[in-house]
């Protein structure tokens, strides 16, 4: 799975690569690079393509679900691309302002009909296709050649991305470095990152690679800022959990647990929902609720859905089943949760974000540091042992014996009876 994965990723980004391409020559009438790499690749169409052909490979039977699914994910990962590259660019590598209904020039309705059209294609034909030409290759010569690109790849990813950084800006002046190893090694990486930089300007000229010094400021986790993220990630995933926790009460008549986690109540579901949203619409908080409703059932469900198929993939396990449900897909999402989730969304921006928005940045910047740091190294901890406990429980269900001491420490700690009270609704899939 992992050597497939990685081939469709190298060629859905180099068919993006000459797509793009090809429509740039048509248009302007020249070659354009439209790559941000030194390679002919476009990680959009390679991280898209990877996304619906695993996501969305259930939905192959029908149209409208895998047009609309794929429309959602590509256009989502369209929007934080723009993004991106306009914050470490200062400019925009493409923009739809021109075109009815689209966002902020990121996005647009019909780039995410075209997005929509291109992934029913790719997961009805394309993705067979690369499948079975990735199968005529042998095994052994295959996984060389993907791990020899991966090794390529991951070069020119590390110097593109140190040049968006502006690391170039950073470096000493050759001549104030007196050791000869220290000087050969500047040279090269100088010699490497004027290149890169000289391919981004190629690609967009006006792409401002200088990065400009901010004051910094005295509120902790000021903004949308990493430490906030982290916090909220923290108090979405234990309101998540007790919300769920309560629902359930309500709804199935006794307490059940909804925790992601062995170790505290925890939902991961929710909490990087939480910080995911906020990430993605802090921008748009001020939006109308009609507004966020609509996005948040939208978005709340596409990543439900992917948040089932992943968890199903990694774990072998089904940790909630919609099939009872009228109008669920796949038994993985319904129509009246991802309701929940727009509502959750107004929720979230008009009534919960703000006072928790003013009390975060109330912290003392030194106390909240240290907090920070503490609750992102216990959730760090939790979730690597709850994936190996995991992990080991469905080895354990297919009658694997413990091989090493960590595994035996986890069928002590971690029995059937005390993971079958943790996920109580954990289905066993055998995958």
């Amino acid at each position: 799975m992992f050597y497939q994965l990685v081939w469709l990723f190298f060629a859905f980004s180099f068919l993006g690569w000459v797509l793009e391409v090809v429509y740039t020559a048509l248009r302007q009438r020249r070659y354009q690079d439209r790559g941000v790499l030194h390679g002919p690749l476009c990680l959009v169409y390679g991280i898209t393509g990877c996304i619906v052909s695993v996501g969305l490979q259930e939905l192959a039977g029908g149209w409208f679900f895998l047009f609309l699914g794929s429309a959602l994910y590509a256009t989502a990962v369209e929007w934080v691309a723009g993004h991106w590259l306009e914050r470490y660019t200062h400019t925009r590598w493409w923009d739809y302002s021109g075109r009815r209904f689209n966002l902020d020039g990121y996005i647009s309705l019909s780039a995410s009909a075209i997005w929509g059209v291109l992934g029913v294609i790719t997961v009805k034909w394309l993705t067979p296709l690369l499948l079975r030409l990735y199968g005529l290759v042998p095994a052994g010569a295959a996984h060389v050649l993907l791990w020899a690109s991966l090794a390529v790849f991951a070069a020119d990813c590390l110097g593109t991305g140190l040049t968006l950084a502006g690391l170039r800006d950073r470096l000493p002046q050759v001549d104030a470095v007196n050791n000869r190893l220290a000087t050969l090694t500047l040279r090269l990486g100088l010699w490497i990152l004027e290149r890169t930089e000289r391919h981004i300007r190629r690609t967009v000229p006006a792409a401002d690679l200088a990065r400009r010094r901010k004051e910094k400021s005295q509120i902790f986790a000021e903004g949308c800022s990493a430490p906030k993220i982290l916090m909220l990630f923290v108090i979405g995933a234990f309101g998540g959990d007790i919300t769920e926790t309560i629902f359930c009460r309500i709804t199935a008549g006794y307490w059940m647990s909804r925790s992601s986690l062995v170790w505290g109540p925890f939902s991961i579901v929710w909490g990087l929902a939480i910080a995911l949203v906020t990430l993605a619409l802090y921008k748009y908080r001020d939006r109308s609720v009609l507004w966020l409703f609509a996005t948040g059932t939208l978005l709340g469900g596409a990543y439900e859905y992917l948040c089932s198929v992943f968890t199903e993939l990694v774990f072998g396990a089904v940790f909630w089943d919609y099939s009872a449900l009228p109008f669920n897909l796949g038994g993985r999402i319904n129509l009246l949760y991802c309701f929940f989730w727009g509502l959750a969304a107004v929720v979230w921006f008009k009534v919960l974000f703000p006072p928790l928005d003013r009390l975060i940045e109330r912290i003392p910047k030194r106390p909240g540091q240290v907090l920070t740091v503490c609750l992102t190294t216990f959730m760090a901890v939790d979730m690597v042992v709850s994936a190996a406990a995991l992990i080991r429980y469905d080895a354990r269900l297919e009658g694997v014996a413990p091989q090493n001491a960590v595994e035996q420490a986890l069928d002590e700690h971690f029995d059937d009876a005390r993971m079958n009270k943790v996920y109580p609704k954990l289905v066993h899939t055998g995958s």
